[in-house]
């Protein structure tokens, strides 16, 4: 027999988990321009990550064909838009999780991005957007001649 230890707290912990995830920031931080909330009907979860020569942004679009996701970047921000078919309608669901309809994501990108040459792939469900920085103008020594 395991013994487990009460705590008393647990029902409030798990309740703020609940709160958390129905104000999830994805959805919040975005309300003074046209925010995902206000434009999608789900957002799909990416990860960013900055390396030496270029930043990846891939973002989760299971069941999205990459033809149908247009990425569009303007005055340095890049917006990801698309959107996932809906299902069959004569389909008897027991439960249904997995959203449907339009997507919306934008990003503020840094000055070091070079929007001239954002590429992006799909594959196995994932977008990748690759950003490639701007090459910083090196300082030089100049020699002093006497």
């Amino acid at each position: 027999m395991a013994l487990t230890p009460y705590d008393p707290f647990a029902l409030i912990n798990q309740l703020q988990k609940e709160m958390n995830r129905l104000f999830d920031a994805r959805l919040v931080g975005e309300a003074t321009e046209q925010s995902a909330a206000a434009t999608s009907d789900w957002v799909p979860l990416v990860d960013i990550r900055e390396e030496q020569d270029r930043f990846v942004i891939e973002a989760d679009v299971p069941g999205v064909d990459p033809k149908d996701i247009e990425v569009t970047m303007e005055n340095g921000v890049l917006t990801i838009r698309g959107q996932r078919p809906a299902p069959a309608e004569e389909a008897q669901y027991k439960r249904r999780e997995r959203p449907f309809g339009t997507f919306y994501r934008r990003f503020m990108l840094p000055d070091t991005a070079d929007a001239e040459a954002v590429s992006a792939t799909g594959r196995h469900g994932v977008l990748q957007v690759v950003i490639p920085k701007r090459r910083q103008a090196q300082p030089r020594r100049i020699a002093v001649e006497g």
